[in-house]
């Protein structure tokens, strides 16, 4: 008997080490961190997504869905306008905006564009490493077109495609990815099971030409992928009635260069008015933990939604975000 629970202990401890870990989420794809361009585009959107830990695949119903899964967009019941607005550390700025049209009882089509921006700073090189007087800038733009449709009263499709641009003082690169997402409603209760595929495309390769002090011009440069992101959740509600809603969310992401992650995301409604959020993200180093709030009124003819998230990213600091919706 004695045996029998040392092994029990011994195990547990084991499943608490990093090896023990690393059988439930393994981190194969960690030696590819940083081989894709397009990094703004893993930047979650909105405040009530992000609030969740970005646990959002199997939820969105709001125009944030153009992002995290186009098959979403068909369950956005009015026409929705909506900002977001994120303090990204190291004082750089994200901004999503969208705006979904319903073109009857069954689907949907919207447009969106994302911003990624910094201030110029200053050019620095070995041998002026205090700055060399130019001054570079640096930005990131995306912009996409989406539809989704509901092909039955339980199952949706989405499809979007987006033009983006990454500039980095004379180099730009550009490419068209393709995004992709499913909805479907089990029956059980209102349990839903999602799946998304999102920047997916060819290899980019920065275009523009370079000239080094020896006046040596450089105007080929290497390819690299995309930053394509494959989700699966699901997400359900505890509890649904007048005064109170619970929704949970679980999903597993994969990603073409990294390792696979974790999420759960939990957010409670208070009369359809006060939400509050929280969520976890399992094997990453930074940005783990996620809280939100979020606040729905009527205002005259239109839905008005505020939603604020903060999310720790340990040792760089944290990251707040503010997003208004509008439907009509």
């Amino acid at each position: 008997m004695k045996s029998k629970i040392t092994f029990v202990v011994l195990a547990l401890v084991a499943c608490c080490t990093q090896a023990g870990y690393a059988q439930l989420l393994p981190v194969l794809g960690s030696q590819r961190a940083g081989t894709a361009m397009a990094q703004f585009l893993k930047i979650g959107v909105g405040g009530r997504a992000v609030g969740m830990g970005e646990s959002f695949v199997a939820i969105a119903d709001d125009a944030s869905a153009m992002y995290w899964n186009p098959a979403g967009i068909a369950q956005v019941k009015k026409n929705q306008f909506v900002f977001s607005h994120t303090n990204w550390p190291v004082d750089v700025e994200h901004d999503f905006l969208g705006y979904v049209h319903r073109l009857g009882p069954f689907s949907a089509i919207g447009i969106s564009l994302i911003s990624l921006r910094t201030d110029d700073f200053e050019e620095t090189t070995e041998f002026q490493p205090l700055g060399t007087g130019r001054y570079v800038s640096f930005g990131d733009i995306a912009i996409g077109v989406t539809y989704g449709r509901q092909m039955t009263d339980r199952f949706s499709i989405g499809f979007g495609l987006k033009y983006i641009d990454e500039t980095l003082d004379v180099l730009h690169a550009r490419n068209l990815f393709i995004d992709f997402g499913t909805f479907f409603k089990t029956g059980f209760g209102s349990s839903r099971f999602a799946v998304s595929v999102t920047n997916f495309g060819t290899n980019i390769r920065p275009s523009g030409s370079l000239e080094l002090r020896d006046g040596t011009t450089i105007d080929s440069f290497q390819d690299f992928s995309p930053p394509t992101i494959f989700r699966i959740g699901f997400a359900t509600e505890f509890i649904d009635n007048e005064s109170h809603k619970i929704t949970s969310s679980v999903q597993l992401n994969h990603l073409n260069d990294n390792a696979e992650t974790f999420n759960i995301g939990l957010e409670y409604w208070w009369q359809g008015m006060l939400a509050l959020r929280g969520g976890y993200r399992v094997n990453v180093d930074e940005e783990s933990f996620a809280f939100g709030a979020g606040l729905a009124m009527p205002v005259n003819v239109v839905d008005l939604t505020l939603d604020v998230s903060y999310t720790d990213f340990g040792r760089l600091g944290n990251a707040s975000r503010l997003t208004a919706a509008i439907a009509f």
